[in-house]
């Protein structure tokens, strides 16, 4: 084996002295320094921090023999002797490339580990709202895709939400608080400038004593949770992760001015638990994302839950924001499928199912109909006379950006998709369908309709399409692989079981007439951001285990309360919030089976063996 090159750092005091070169390398020409500090230098010497050090910036599963140049100066500033060693490693490594057993070295199968969804106790028919509303009878039920939709009461905000939520997981799953070391939440909705919505749901964790715990709120239109759920991944499979679970939350409440957009709002939240083992697995490397700038939806009025909306704008942009990460995402999967030693292009049919954000439900289906013009028009070799692409080939030279409105194009491949569109996406729109647009949980909220209404047999081995869209504009076209396990007591079998009554909460939701929804949404918008308030509206139809909003202080200071569950009686989160007890956990923290790098007992050796894989 050659030997490497070797770098520098800038001088770290450990052990008594000032070393001043602590480098790695690979025979391949891979170069880096150690850089910062151990955190404990003195307990183990210069082995225990250049072996903590390392384990940090060595690529995983590559073992390697170190070596310290001392700058010959110990703690007084005296002269003292050179020593200096070099090392080399054991994989071949090309400058930034990743070495090949890397992945063998991740914390297994991270993904999604449990799932809650929350949606409030009342929504408005779309029916009885076009009459209201003096509109053409189906506009809403037909020309949208919607039949209910869900909406808030002054009594709810988005803190409110999200405390719901969450505690609903934490207590289905019999988890405790101090398992999670990660919490972010993911929303648009904004009732504070400076505070976030994930300080609020600190109040959950006081009794377990956990405030260690990172993460923060994240916010771009409905694609904020994503954008969580990617940190949350991306922490758990980093050098940063503790062995404890991330927590994401995606809530919002959608509501809009009295007009053509208002059928299309509605509120909600989902939680997840994202860790290792899980069911629901993220793909590695298979994420197409487009972002680029447009005021196709926004909320520049900081007084207002209103948003200004160019409505043709934000289909264009959704749309064309599908076309470019469908395109990304073939040629990533494609690149993988060719290193696996198969040369074939990716279509929509290699999804077992294929999940939107939803805004309204037509738009999920023509989105559908957009993945199969895109699979037709890159393939120039396609049969016309017959199949799925029969009546198509006048369509053969149209230009995608040509299309966002072209409605001879929309028909003939809504209708030619129609078979896909049932088979791979009609049953997430559950959720939508029933309650409506909740931004950046709504994507989120189709998961869990897939996952309520398919056995853990039918949806083992599957891979999910995820596409996500927040306007301004943000987008991600990203794939879910369902864990193959669909024994009894499967973590699939657990998490499908969890979401088996979502159709009964549906259900047993109270249908509100449309003349008291207009009222409703008049109290918010005269209510919002008001200090020294106390909602004016009944806690009585919440759902129980619901928090809720009991009044606004002078100083905009707000004080929740908790529906009781089974007859207990309130709990009041604000200076002085209670608690439901830490109870046992039934999905252990993966803390327990992380591996750790055992102690090493500090000898008069220079040189240490580490293997980042065990890290």
């Amino acid at each position: 084996m050659r030997a490497c090159a070797l770098g520098s750092a800038r001088p770290v005091r450990s052990g008594g002295r000032l070393w001043d070169s602590v480098t790695y390398g690979s025979a391949g020409g891979r170069v880096a320094s150690v850089l910062g500090h151990p955190s404990n230098p003195e307990s183990e010497g210069p082995q225990g921090w250049i072996r903590d050090c390392l384990s940090a910036m060595l690529p995983r599963g590559q073992s390697a023999v170190l070596g310290l140049s001392n700058s010959g100066l110990d703690d007084l500033g005296q002269e003292s002797s050179l020593l200096c060693l070099s090392f080399s490693v054991n994989s071949t490594t090309m400058p930034g490339s990743l070495p090949v057993n890397a992945e063998a070295c991740w914390p297994k199968d991270v993904g999604i580990v449990a799932l809650e969804i929350y949606f409030p106790s009342q929504y408005v028919d779309q029916t009885e709202l076009e009459t209201f509303d003096g509109v053409d009878a189906g506009k809403y039920t037909i020309g949208l895709g919607q039949s209910k939709m869900g909406f808030c009461s002054d009594r709810e905000d988005i803190n409110s939400l999200c405390l719901t939520v969450v505690q609903k997981l934490m207590e289905r799953n019999s988890l405790s608080y101090d398992c999670i070391g990660r919490l972010e939440v993911g929303t648009e909705t904004i009732i504070d400038k400076s505070k976030s919505v994930k300080t609020v749901l600190m109040q959950l964790f006081e009794d377990s004593g956990n405030t260690d715990v990172e993460g923060i709120d994240t916010t771009n239109a409905c694609y904020g949770g994503t954008a969580a759920i990617f940190n949350a991944v991306n922490w758990v499979e980093s050098s940063s992760w503790d062995g404890r679970y991330a927590l994401v939350v995606a809530g919002d409440i959608a509501v809009y001015a009295t007009g053509n957009a208002r059928p299309t709002g509605g509120a909600g939240a989902v939680a997840m638990l994202i860790g290792p083992n899980a069911p629901l697995i993220f793909e590695r490397g298979l994420r197409g994302t487009h972002m680029q700038h447009a005021y196709d939806f926004y909320k520049p009025d900081m007084v207002s839950e209103y948003p200004i909306v160019d409505g043709k704008l934000s289909i264009q942009c959704y749309l064309s924001a599908l076309d470019r990460c469908y395109f990304v995402y073939r040629n990533k999967i494609r690149a993988q499928w060719q290193k696996e030693g198969s040369d074939r292009e990716f279509t929509l049919n290699d999804f077992g199912f294929m999940i939107f954000h939803s805004p309204y439900c037509k738009l999920v289906q023509k989105s559908v109909a957009r993945l199969l013009l895109n699979d037709f028009l890159s393939d120039q070799n396609s049969k016309t006379e017959n199949g799925i692409y029969s009546g198509l080939e006048a369509f053969r030279d149209v230009k995608l950006e040509d299309t966002y409105f072209d409605r001879d194009v929309e028909k003939a491949f809504m209708k030619a998709s129609a078979e896909l569109f049932n088979q791979k996406t009609k049953a997430s729109l559950l959720v939508s369908s029933q309650n409506g647009n909740m931004y950046t949980p709504s994507v989120y909220g189709c998961l869990a309709s897939l996952l309520a209404q398919y056995s853990p047999q039918q949806l083992a081995g599957q891979r999910i399409g995820v596409f996500s869209y927040g306007s301004g504009f943000a987008a991600t076209l990203y794939s879910i692989r369902v864990t193959q396990d669909a024994t009894p007591g499967s973590s699939l079998d657990k998490i499908t079981a969890s979401l088996s009554d979502l159709k009964t909460r549906l259900d047993s939701r109270k249908c509100i007439a449309p003349d008291v929804f207009a009222e409703n949404m008049k109290i918010r918008q005269e209510t919002h951001h008001l200090a020294n308030y106390i909602p004016q509206c009944s806690v009585n139809d919440l759902f129980e285990g619901t928090w809720y909003l009991m009044r606004v202080d002078e100083k905009h200071r707000r004080t929740y309360a908790r529906r009781p569950v089974l007859g207990d009686g309130p709990l009041e989160a604000g200076a002085d919030v209670v608690h439901s007890s830490i109870v046992h956990e039934l999905i252990p923290s993966p803390a327990k089976k992380v591996p750790r790098i055992p102690a090493t007992k500090e000898s008069e050796a220079v040189a240490v063996s580490v293997a980042n894989g065990e890290h």
